[in-house]
């Protein structure tokens, strides 16, 4: 609701701008220019999202995710001690992080709704320390392959999409360690005052 307040008062604003300088002819050139713009970026990034997406299904029906999953099961039973007892909930969290790993964050959304959901069976409508980390680590993901980025980026007429990637691979060491310290932090916290 409150974008909808937001998106609103722009377009109301620039309108109003517009009018008082005389721009008016020119603000709608630039609704339209930006229009066909998203429409074309949306158009190329279409093209791409399918390349992984499939990529993402041919590895997951050879049982590579498989092979990369049990690969995580040692980590993800450190990090999700009690969330790693149900098979199930283990398995969408080792897909999710590795379709994260590979940079396919449309992919790995529903893999993350499903361990989401099964992490928080039983917990009585609040989140737990568990849950918490898991929406740190699927926000802040290490990625191996930024795909959607580099798709992006290929779109936009980069003559290298992928030179980004010891940035990227940097950034988000960074972040997920911020994020799992932060998460740790408070949940230590939350404990000592209940």
């Amino acid at each position: 609701m409150a974008m909808t307040w937001i998106w609103t008062g722009m377009v109301a604003l620039s309108l109003a701008c517009g009018a008082l300088t005389g721009n008016l002819g020119a603000l709608g050139g630039a609704a339209l220019e930006g229009a066909r713009s998203a429409v074309e970026l949306c158009v190329s990034m279409a093209g791409v999202m399918c390349l992984w997406t499939g990529v993402m299904e041919v590895l997951e029906r050879s049982g590579a995710t498989a092979l990369l999953a049990r690969a995580f099961h040692p980590l993800l039973r450190r990090l999700f001690p009690r969330a790693s007892r149900d098979a199930e909930t283990l398995a969408a969290l080792s897909a999710n992080l590795s379709a994260n790993l590979l940079g396919l964050g449309n992919a790995a959304t529903p893999l993350g709704i499903r361990a989401a959901r099964a992490m928080a069976r039983g917990s009585g409508g609040a989140a737990s320390d568990e849950l918490c980390l898991f929406v740190v680590l699927n926000t802040a993901s290490i990625q191996l392959l930024p795909t959607t980025v580099a798709g992006v980026r290929a779109a936009l007429g980069a003559g290298d999409p992928f030179d980004i990637l010891p940035a990227v691979w940097l950034a988000s060491l960074g972040s997920v360690l911020a994020g799992v310290a932060a998460a740790r932090l408070l949940a230590r916290v939350r404990r000592e005052r209940t």
